[in-house]
């Protein structure tokens, strides 16, 4: 089957637009649950919409953001006023995105290790999605670095569901983002970061190939090299920026659009400054954007979770987060931001 060339460029271009970035609100509803548990609040089908909801609706909210991914319950939901999410951020324009995996499971044969599922069925679910109004799609690979981890077995087996489910959203007519993420959990220094990551991607791409991925037509959406969590020597926020760039100019094709970082595990200032630094060296291919969950939903779902009634006040606290990203997208963040809420 061919696929719409101009199409998918197309928006894949949107998503990666100059000063704008992507809202990740695909959490299941089981890591949706412990977040809003963790702050008070009980965890329904209608607080997940509602938190969910007023960020979708946050006025000015299209100037920082390109695109919003979604969980399967989030797009068949609908505003207090009926309008369905999908069209809700369209009608902003903010693309709207949907995660399609079912999570990543234990690898069969590699104890420790995980694989991602959701290939079985995944040809109709995404028909449906475009009906629904989906213009992009997310599938997040799991890799964690160990004594003789990650293994080849691994890595492979993540890089072809990676490469099949990308080529299934080009025949429907959706942008995949592909997520490769090697997590950062553990005592390994940057080297071994960029020593793992550089292996992975080189295998997504191989997979890619393999499969007739259209590169122009997709996101990627990798971790930065950072020093492990545990790590005692931390790389600073320079290194950090360079050598990520270094690693990914060896092993990313100037074809890809754009590549819009996952935050992980890191503070909303640090993956701010990291994505800033790395827009100030420039001189690469790709657009350099964000796709955050946590960096963006942390700050307004605490302000919400004290008084859900007051949706202004959660919205400003969304709207700066998104504003002081956009800023790193350009290059132009600066720490003193963190203190100007957005009015």
């Amino acid at each position: 089957m061919t696929v719409d060339r101009a199409r998918l460029e197309e928006t894949a271009q949107a998503m990666v637009a100059q000063g704008k970035g992507i809202l990740a609100a695909d959490e299941s509803n089981a890591t949706m649950t412990k977040r809003l548990e963790a702050v008070g609040i009980e965890s329904t089908p209608d607080s997940r919409r509602g938190f969910r909801g007023l960020m979708f609706a946050a006025e000015s909210a299209a100037d920082y953001i390109s695109g919003v991914i979604m969980y399967d319950e989030t797009l068949r939901q609908a505003s207090d006023d009926g309008t369905p999410f999908p069209v809700l951020p369209a009608s902003a324009a903010i693309l709207p995105g949907i995660k399609v995996d079912t999570g990543a499971k234990p690898l069969a044969g590699f104890p420790g290790e995980t694989v991602t599922e959701g290939l079985d069925g995944l040809r109709g679910r995404l028909g449906e999605y475009r009906e629904l109004g989906a213009r992009f799609a997310k599938w997040r690979a799991v890799i964690g670095i160990g004594e003789d981890r990650p293994t080849h077995g691994c890595i492979e087996a993540n890089a072809h569901a990676l490469a099949r489910y990308a080529r299934l959203c080009q025949e429907a007519g959706i942008v995949p983002i592909v997520e490769p993420e090697v997590l950062m959990d553990g005592d390994h220094s940057i080297d071994r970061s960029e020593e793992v990551t550089a292996t992975v991607l080189r295998a997504v791409f191989a997979q890619l190939a393999e499969q007739r991925v259209l590169l122009e037509g997709i996101v990627l959406k990798p971790n930065m090299l950072l020093s492990g969590y545990d790590c005692p020597e931390q790389a600073s926020v320079e290194e950090v920026a360079e050598r990520t760039l270094a690693c990914f100019r060896r092993v990313v094709p100037a074809a890809v659009p754009g590549i819009a970082f996952l935050s992980g595990g890191q503070s909303d200032e640090r993956a701010a400054a990291h994505l800033n630094a790395m827009n100030r060296i420039g001189g690469v291919p790709w657009e350099l954007t964000f796709s955050y969950g946590r960096a963006l939903v942390a700050a307004p779902l605490k302000v919400w979770a004290a008084d859900t009634a007051e949706v202004a006040d959660a919205q400003a606290a969304f709207l700066h987060r998104a504003r002081c990203n956009a800023a790193a997208r350009r290059g132009e963040y600066a720490e003193s931001m963190e203190h100007e809420l957005v009015a």
